[in-house]
């Protein structure tokens, strides 16, 4: 199977992280940058980034450039093969973070192979579903506001108690929304100048998101 890559962009709780782990399924050979995870793991240690990082994520703030793509980008260096593509999820939120991909597709030689993807809700949408999704307390797992999803009481992977994800507070959650009219809509301008970027609704059931994004590169 050919080594695409991919970038999952869009309003948070479009199904980023959903989809991502479908495509992780489907291709089989993709390795996954999540920007959300490695920050959320960097604000549980006892750091001085650590502790600045923590606060932002409370506050729906602005984490440096410097260190969103050093975090993922230490990450890709140390790990990824030629065998690989890679998938992120969350990124890039600003142009410098486009520009850096592109310039580590052209060190690695993935030109042609990469696709960033808008999946593309409303702001509304977007609002309902981040103050109604919940995490499991045992093994951490997302569960989407999103069709079944909304049906479940305890996680439909371990059993574990669910709960509302702390960073998920109506502030925070305004300031991410702010945030993504702001800035992240500058870097799908950058992608559609070259004609690079695939939109796909996000509004649909999870299983057609992911065969829209399947039509959309030959897959």
């Amino acid at each position: 199977m050919e080594s695409f890559s991919f970038a999952l962009v869009g309003r948070s709780g479009c199904g980023k992280g959903t989809q991502a782990e479908l495509l992780k399924k489907h291709f089989g050979n993709l390795f996954y940058v999540s920007t959300g995870d490695l920050l959320r793991a960097l604000s549980k240690t006892d750091t001085s980034a650590g502790k600045g990082v923590k606060k932002v994520l409370l506050d729906g703030g602005l984490i440096p450039d410097f260190l969103i793509t050093g975090l993922w980008m230490r990450e890709l260096c140390a790990n990824l093969t030629d065998e690989q593509g890679f998938l992120f999820d969350g990124a890039p939120r600003r142009i410098a973070e486009a520009e850096t991909i592109d310039a580590f597709i052209e060190f690695t030689d993935r030109k042609g192979k990469f696709f960033p993807i808008l999946i593309d809700i409303s702001r509304q949408e977007a609002f309902d579903r981040l103050t109604k999704r919940r995490i499991c307390k045992d093994c951490s797992r997302l569960v989407p506001w999103v069709g079944d999803f909304k049906k479940i009481n305890k996680c439909d992977k371990c059993g574990g108690e669910l709960f509302n994800r702390q960073d998920d507070n109506p502030g925070a959650i305004e300031n991410r929304l702010n945030y993504y009219e702001n800035d992240v809509v500058k870097v799908l301008d950058y992608y559609k100048k070259d004609n690079r970027l695939i939109t796909v609704n996000g509004e649909q059931p999870i299983e057609d998101v992911f065969n829209d994004i399947l039509k959309a590169i030959g897959a």
